[in-house]
């Protein structure tokens, strides 16, 4: 009982559910009015890219899949890991990863299994005021500070975008004549992208990872289908934001 009156709490605590009442409200109020269709249409409208079910499926559509990569025991000679894994804390000096730190999670173990022999981590700034903030130079410091030597770590520290991530990697590794298996680590939402510009830039023996998946095994659960939830807009967001961004890719041949 205290397990599902939390939940309840949970879902009547947050602010999405205050809009959403509040929508429904102003629905009643204006039924007789002119103005019902409108705030009809934003209502279904609301619901429709809040509900997890129908998100998770348009999702899905577009996440990336590896071939299951983790349950086999393929050895691979560098692990690409690209950044965007979260931000720098000036206070403190160090690196708060974020959603996107999966990234570099996954491929520790992978690390740590041996299964990934060097960890090549390629990410600059992505800010106009602090260039200065390069994400894989406090990646690397974070790296030596759980005991991973210099020797098996390669930064790229200019990027400040995915081509650049390819570009300026490819760079490096051509100048260490490198022709061994890779295996390119993002996010499930962003592989498409990453892995149609990695392969335009001219890699070979490349092979996608992905990690931190938004939706997972299709599921037909009351919550879960029906009642609305601030993070299938997030998710919905994410997805559009890569699909505008493989459009403007396309355009500019990248991929």
């Amino acid at each position: 009982m205290f397990f599902i009156l939390s939940k309840l709490l949970a879902f009547l605590i947050a602010p999405f559910t205050w809009i959403f009442f509040a929508l429904l409200f102003l629905l009643k109020k204006v039924w007789r009015t002119p103005y019902k269709k409108i705030v009809l249409v934003v209502c279904v409208f609301t619901y429709v890219i809040s509900n997890s079910f129908l998100m998770d499926e348009i999702i899905r559509a577009w996440e990336y899949s590896d071939d299951d990569i983790y349950l086999k025991d393929t050895k691979y000679d560098i692990a690409i890991v690209l950044g965007g894994m979260g931000r720098i804390d000036e206070r403190q000096n160090r690196f708060d990863f974020g959603y996107s730190g999966d990234r570099l999670f996954q491929t520790l173990e992978l690390y740590y299994k041996k299964r990934v022999n060097k960890l090549v981590i390629t990410g600059g700034s992505g800010s106009v005021r602090k260039p200065h903030h390069r994400e894989a130079i406090y990646i690397k410091k974070y790296l030596n500070a759980i005991s991973i030597p210099d020797s098996s770590i390669i930064i790229e520290n200019n990027s400040k975008n995915t081509y650049e991530n390819a570009i300026f990697t490819k760079h490096i590794l051509d100048s260490m004549q490198f022709k061994g298996s890779i295996l390119l680590v993002t996010s499930s939402f962003h592989m498409r992208r990453s892995i149609a510009i990695f392969e335009k830039a001219g890699y070979k023996n490349i092979t996608p990872y992905v990690t931190n998946k938004i939706t997972g095994i299709r599921k037909f659960e009351f919550d879960y289908c029906f009642i609305p939830n601030i993070e299938a807009i997030w998710g919905l967001n994410l997805v559009l934001h890569e699909m505008v961004g493989y459009a403007i890719y396309k355009t500019k041949g990248y991929l």
